[in-house]
Parts: C-alpha cells; sequence; structure tokens
C-alpha cells in the first residue's frame, strides 16, 4: 500500500493506493499517529485500495474516534468492493462516505 499525503491548514487527506491488510493497516496507524495532532479535517482517499481487511477496519474505526474528539473524518470514493465490507460491516452507519466520482 502506498500513502499520499496532502496537507491544507487543519486538514489532512491521505490518499491509500494498494490493500489496506494485517500487513499495511501497521503503515497507516503509524502515519496517523505521526500526522492527527492538529488536524480537524481528516480524509481518506480509497479510490485506489483494492482490499480492506479486519485489521485495516480496526485502523479506520481508531481514527475516527480520535477524531470525533478533534474534528471530522471522511472516505473519499470507495470503489464497490470497498463499500460492500462497509456496508456488511455496519461501517456505513458510523462513517461519513462520499463518492466525488463525476
Amino acid at each position: 500500500m502506498t500513502i499520499e499525503e496532502t496537507r491544507d491548514g487543519g486538514r489532512l487527506r491521505l490518499k491509500l493506493t494498494g490493500r489496506l491488510d494485517s500487513m499495511t493497516s501497521r503503515e497507516l496507524e503509524a502515519a496517523l499517529r505521526a500526522g492527527v495532532e492538529g488536524v480537524t479535517q481528516l480524509e481518506f482517499e480509497m479510490r485506489g485500495v483494492e482490499y480492506v481487511s479486519s485489521a485495516g477496519l480496526r485502523v479506520i474505526l481508531a481514527a475516527q474516534k480520535v477524531m470525533n474528539r478533534q474534528g471530522s473524518l471522511t472516505i473519499l470514493n470507495p470503489n464497490p468492493a470497498v463499500m460492500e465490507v462497509f456496508e456488511i460491516t455496519g461501517f456505513t452507519d458510523v462513517l461519513t462516505i462520499l463518492d466525488e466520482t463525476p
């Protein structure tokens, strides 16, 4: 998985590409620990994520809990397979998910 980080004031966008699984979720967790302080708007751009495992879901849920205290978290452009995982697990009830595809 690759993570591209874009900052604009209190907004942090992490563009994720690849698989978010037990091996790569640690990388995302480390990026969040290092960069979420002072962030009021966190965005995960997930258009390029092809798979999310339970370990990836755990990191997303942990990020949501942090952002509940300091701002907001938005999931952007998940592909249909990832969206299905969010729906099956009930994450659609807890996450803000937007599809910006034209």
